[in-house]
């Protein structure tokens, strides 16, 4: 869920389905909601991991036709992120 799509209906059919959304509310809304800031602090860090790994052309266009070599270059992609 994303602040875009924070309306009262959408957050429902979240909770409906047994997630917890974690997005914070926009600031000119009339009734804000709490949210745990420490997760969602970790989702935008997943998020932006993502974000990072699609740099890598080989995994964005899945070059690799074997499960296991498209796996062992995610694993390379995230040791070289990991070491910036």
């Amino acid at each position: 869920m994303d602040r875009a799509y924070e309306d009262n209906e959408t957050r429902q059919l979240a909770l409906d389905f047994g997630f917890i959304p974690v997005v914070p509310p926009k600031c000119n809304r009339l009734q804000p909601w709490q949210y745990d800031k420490a997760i969602y602090r970790k989702r935008n860090e997943i998020e932006r991991l993502f974000r990072r790994l699609k740099g890598f052309r080989r995994i964005f266009s899945r070059f690799d036709k074997l499960d296991v070599v498209f796996l062992a270059f995610v694993h390379f992609a995230l040791i070289v992120e990991a070491l910036r």
